[in-house]
């Protein structure tokens, strides 16, 4: 998938080069009537409007559906949704637990006590499973259920400072 959309980006780039080289070719022109080329300008420029809303928005829409907030909320008082407070710092996480049960929702109560962070959750393929932000005097709430047992790395997903690559956590999702 990302080859697809490496190789769109591309020829959308390329487009885009092209359109730039044409301008710039052209620029040196003289034009004693501007009526009829603005008009066909107006003209094209209406016609690639409609062109890339009906190219693109059928792909937005698509995508939406796809999206990873499938949220699995549980009843009030419950007590079967587990909760992690995760706390970023220039350079860890420090998190209120490490180890939670898979199949059972999980609520990240995500917060930072110094600037901006990104909580990425990877799984053992480095996948991101889920994330959210980690801002100075919010918390962020993130839900989730792990279906896969095994180990979980939590990275900072913003640049937050010069040991950023270190800011890393493990969590450990088992059986009941």
């Amino acid at each position: 998938m990302q080859t697809i959309a490496w190789q769109i980006s591309l020829v959308l780039m390329a487009f885009v080069a092209f359109g730039f080289a044409f301008v710039a070719i052209r620029s040196g022109r003289r034009e004693d009537d501007y009526a009829p080329l603005q008009k066909r300008a107006y003209r094209l420029r209406t016609r690639l409007f409609w062109v890339v809303v009906l190219a693109f928005a059928p792909a937005m829409i698509y995508t939406l559906f796809e999206l990873p907030y499938g949220a699995t909320y549980a009843s009030p008082g419950s007590g079967s949704v587990q909760i992690v407070e995760a706390t970023g710092h220039q350079w860890r996480w420090e998190l209120s637990r490490d180890r939670v049960v898979a199949g059972q929702p999980v609520e990240f109560r995500v917060s930072s006590a110094d600037v901006n962070h990104s909580f990425g959750i990877y799984d053992a393929n480095l996948h991101l499973v889920a994330q959210t932000q980690a801002m100075p005097g919010y918390i962020n709430t993130l839900r989730h259920t792990f279906s896969e047992e095994g180990t979980y790395r939590i990275l900072c997903m913003e640049y937050c400072g010069l040991a950023h690559h270190n800011m890393l956590a493990e969590i450990h999702v088992g059986g009941q």
